[in-house]
């Protein structure tokens, strides 16, 4: 069978067609590695690792079962292609890659390692991917704790002080956590999540303005929404971009910017019903270095939960993270550094220090990395921007030309610190990929 000729199919991931045990020289049926590599491939890719990866990964499978493979994905679907002597087949299979989850990741990477290492068999790593779909999530319990104390710790390193502020934080967080599981059995829709979780922050700020319960509006109903942030899509996405899969990086974007703007709406729309606004600027108190690197830690530690991280993983982003933090401290309080430039100088160290950890321990670099720089996204200038523009739409011709230049400037410096962080994590990850394939074909060579 050659090209012109080749079958096209679309099935699901997991047959009932038995699959024979790969004996020495004998390889494996291509129907059969075809759809081995397929679970794979879509654990991989729906579950956060990168792209470049994920392709890795699926074409070394596909070697060790005695084919050549070759993945062309795209947002919604994934394409591949199996070679052999008798020719190739096709198969496209329905994937979106808007999933983070770090469990399953390692165990599927440790998975295909074992088939490579010849320490397990077709049948063997076709029930260990079979069993590594139906792992379940984090229970509730973890994940309201852990959004709860996220959205508390990124309070205190934006400045909330009072112990009141930060149990109303902790109790929206948490309540749009639970929120949360229980739409995820409700609907399959991709943005109704944020969007009612921000919802319930909106409420609750406005509730706690009302009731006169604190003053600091902005922290109460923002922090809640900032542990919602899809950055790893966001990160993946410039990667993509980074090595030039276009279509697939632009498509992650977008899906980050579109959770993102549903955040905002369902922030705002919250605020509106208690009839109050997010003011477009307000003051940003920074937090003394001891307790903003202990808060760095504890939002670290939150990520790292929304991943599925397991246990004895978290340490590693925590510390990580803790170092950024302080670098980001000291390029700001100490040498004077912007927002912008502190986020670079952080960003720069954890993606010298991620990119080789996990290469080793075949973690997703996006949701590690992101994980480990939580604190720095800048939610509240995305937040106020947003309801600036509300403002701005309200006011018409009478708004202030002060709020025109807040607006500006909270959306500007939110996006020259997305930039910076971007770049502060994928060009170490890329000059070190480069420089470790150089000398291994340095190594490999006459």
């Amino acid at each position: 069978m050659n090209d012109a000729d080749a079958e096209q199919r679309r099935s699901p991931l997991s047959g009932d067609r038995p699959l024979p045990t790969i004996r020495p020289g004998k390889r494996l049926d291509p129907t059969a590695a075809l759809d081995l590599i397929s679970i794979g491939a879509r654990l991989l890719f729906e579950n956060g690792q990168t792209t470049e990866r994920m392709v890795a990964a699926s074409e070394q499978l596909a070697e060790a079962l005695g084919a050549r493979a070759t993945l062309f994905p795209r947002w919604g679907e994934l394409v591949l292609r199996i070679e052999d002597d008798a020719g190739s087949r096709y198969e496209i299979v329905a994937a979106e890659p808007a999933g983070m989850d770090m469990n399953k990741v390692t165990a599927t990477m440790a998975a295909i390692d074992k088939v490579c290492d010849g320490r397990m068999d077709a049948a063997q790593v076709r029930s260990a991917l079979e069993a590594i779909t139906r792992f379940p999530p984090v229970s509730i319990a973890r994940f309201a704790l852990f959004a709860a104390a996220g959205a508390a710790a990124l309070g205190v390193i934006f400045g909330a002080a009072h112990l009141l502020s930060l149990v109303l934080i902790a109790f929206s967080a948490g309540a749009g956590a639970c929120l949360r599981r229980w739409l995820a059995g409700m609907s399959r829709n991709l943005f109704v999540q944020p969007f009612c979780a921000a919802l319930l922050a909106g409420v609750v700020g406005a509730i706690a303005v009302r009731l006169q319960l604190s003053s600091v509006l902005r922290l109460v109903a923002v922090c809640p929404c900032m542990v919602l942030v899809p950055g790893p899509h966001f990160l993946n996405g410039m990667i993509d971009l980074a090595r030039a899969r276009i279509t697939l990086g632009a498509a992650r974007i977008t899906y980050a910017i579109l959770i993102t703007a549903m955040i905002c709406a369902g922030l705002l729309l919250g605020l509106a019903l208690g009839g109050v606004s997010l003011p477009a600027s307000g003051p940003s108190h920074s937090a003394p270095l001891g307790y903003d690197i202990i808060a760095a830690g504890i939002a670290v530690a939150a990520y790292g939960t929304f991943f599925a991280m397991p246990w004895r993983m978290l340490p590693i982003p925590i510390l990580i993270g803790m170092l950024a933090h302080a670098s980001r401290w000291e390029a700001i309080s100490v040498a004077g550094a912007s927002a912008e430039t502190g986020a670079l100088v952080a960003c720069l160290v954890v993606g010298v220090i991620i990119t080789p950890i996990a290469d080793r321990m075949r973690l997703p670099f996006a949701g590690l990395a992101f994980a480990s720089v939580v604190s720095l996204i800048p939610g509240v200038f995305l937040f106020r921007m947003a309801s600036g523009m509300v403002d701005l739409v309200a006011l018409g011709t009478k708004a202030p030309q002060e709020l025109f230049v807040q607006v500006v400037a909270d959306g500007t410096t939110a996006i020259l610190i997305i930039l910076a962080m971007s770049f502060g994590l994928i060009f170490p990850k890329m000059w070190i990929q480069n420089l470790t394939r150089s000398v291994s074909n340095k190594k490999g060579g006459p």
